[in-house]
């Protein structure tokens, strides 16, 4: 939801959309760029109370505006999915439902999850892809931390640092060590310092996979659980 991962949406669909379709084909769509200053590093329940109302309202806007579905660019926001879902007639394509058909697809069975505080240590997330059989290992808080302040204080305001860099290897390293046989980027800006096609471990990236799954469905209008 911050700018940086907005971007990244907007050009990944159309990518895709433009090559499965005639070359000056692009995505039809409607954006809702929101003031991400009221969305982010939200902790307390009033805080969340309150952003639900904020994606609720854009929402409603997209809607009214001629929206036949919905995607929620951020990983943690999906916290609220079920208020949003339940307050618009069309449907919202849930971020980890998709990361979590992706996996079984590929026969995963161990994972770690990497992202926001919220999206690693509550339930919300993580509950989705256990639905489909994926075993994640426990968070270390240690990580949680240091992947809080990469995301917010550099990828959500487009800094990219090699200390970042080398940061999530170490992770990831660790993380094979522990038995994951595969990682889940659960936030949309992580795949700026992550290389998701050469690791030592399997990469599923939920915006690659978001992206791919918005683009299937403006293709094909895939139906939505």
């Amino acid at each position: 939801m911050s700018w940086v991962s907005t971007a990244t949406y907007y050009e990944r669909i159309n990518r895709i959309v433009q090559k499965r379709s005639p070359p000056m084909a692009s995505a039809p769509l409607l954006i809702e760029s929101l003031d991400f200053c009221e969305l982010y590093a939200l902790r307390e329940e009033h805080d969340w109370k309150r952003a639900a109302g904020v994606l609720i309202d854009s929402a409603r806007r997209l809607e009214a505006a001629g929206a036949e579905g919905l995607i929620i660019g951020a990983n943690s926001m999906h916290r609220l999915y079920d208020d949003v879902a339940a307050a618009v007639g069309i449907p919202i394509l849930h971020i980890a439902e998709y990361v979590g058909l992706a996996m079984k697809r590929a026969g995963v069975s161990s994972a770690a999850l990497l992202g926001t505080r919220n999206v690693m240590t509550e339930s919300f997330y993580r509950k989705r892809l256990v639905a489909h059989g994926i075993d994640l290992l426990p968070p270390n808080l240690d990580y949680v931390a240091m992947l809080d302040r990469i995301i917010y204080e550099e990828l959500m305001v487009g800094k990219v640092t090699r200390e970042a860099e080398r940061t999530l290897k170490t992770i990831i390293t660790n993380k094979a060590q522990e038995g994951a046989s595969a990682i889940v980027l659960a936030c949309t800006e992580l795949d700026l310092v992550v290389d998701v096609d050469a690791n030592v471990l399997p990469i599923f990236d939920s915006t690659r996979i978001h992206c791919q799954a918005a683009a299937d469905w403006i293709l094909g209008q895939e139906s939505v659980n």
